[in-house]
């Protein structure tokens, strides 16, 4: 990682290995119809209304701070998307889910695991909907490794016009070289095959994204080896 000089705008743009992987298959297979912007690099603790000078360096410190190069890592950029919310909004909406802890046993079938229901709440003191929040586009869950777990949109999750299938999205450093993430709006993790061969407890996260407010909450999973019964 580097640094950008900031004294002058710069764009910087650098292809992720899936950007990559569609721009060796031909340019046919590489068009970008959506962008996202994040701010990751900001620390806006910074912000300083009690500046000496006035209301003109609340932000000096902020805006000079250094502009980090592009990283071409989608686990460790973007962290932090910039939204566009409704005139009047006092508060950033969050994402809670039922239970940020899920342990399940390898000989598990599909059923007997619980839903993940992700909800956007809000707490701002304007009239806001919250069952409208992040109804349209949903949630986006990411299983940080899948070598032993899978996972899916659960019954009545679905969202028109996409695809439920899981898409290995990650490309990064070992904890998620073997990730997937699924689009919609309840979801369900389960055991695979690989999941009866453990000798011992395996654990991972879920990271849940609203796709319209931003925000993400996680959610540690532990798969316990089979029970071995007695002869």
């Amino acid at each position: 990682m580097g640094y950008l000089d900031n004294s002058s705008i710069t764009v910087d743009a650098i292809l992720t290995k899936k950007g990559r992987e569609l721009l060796a298959k031909g340019r046919q297979n590489f068009s970008i119809t959506q962008f996202a912007l994040a701010d990751d690099e900001v620390d806006y603790d910074l912000w300083n209304p009690a500046h000496p000078l006035g209301s003109d360096y609340y932000g000096v410190v902020i805006e000079s701070m250094p502009v980090t190069e592009a990283v071409p890592d989608e686990t460790q950029s973007m962290k932090y998307k910039l939204i566009t919310l409704p005139k009047g909004t006092t508060a950033i909406p969050f994402v809670v889910v039922g239970n940020t802890s899920i342990t399940l046993n390898a000989t598990d079938t599909s059923g007997n695991t619980p839903n993940i229901v992700p909800e956007t709440r809000y707490k701002g003191g304007n009239n806001i909907n919250e069952g409208s929040l992040n109804s349209t586009l949903g949630y986006t869950a990411t299983l940080l490794d899948a070598t032993y777990l899978t996972l899916k949109v659960a019954d009545g999750g679905q969202i028109a016009g996409l695809s439920t299938a899981p898409q290995n999205s990650m490309s990064g450093d070992a904890e998620t070289a073997n990730s997937i993430s699924v689009v919609g709006k309840t979801f369900r993790v389960e055991p695979n095959a690989q999941a009866s061969l453990i000798a011992t407890p395996k654990s991972t996260k879920i990271i849940v994204t609203a796709n319209e407010t931003g925000g993400r909450v996680v959610i540690n999973v532990v798969v316990n080896q089979p029970t071995q019964t007695g002869g």
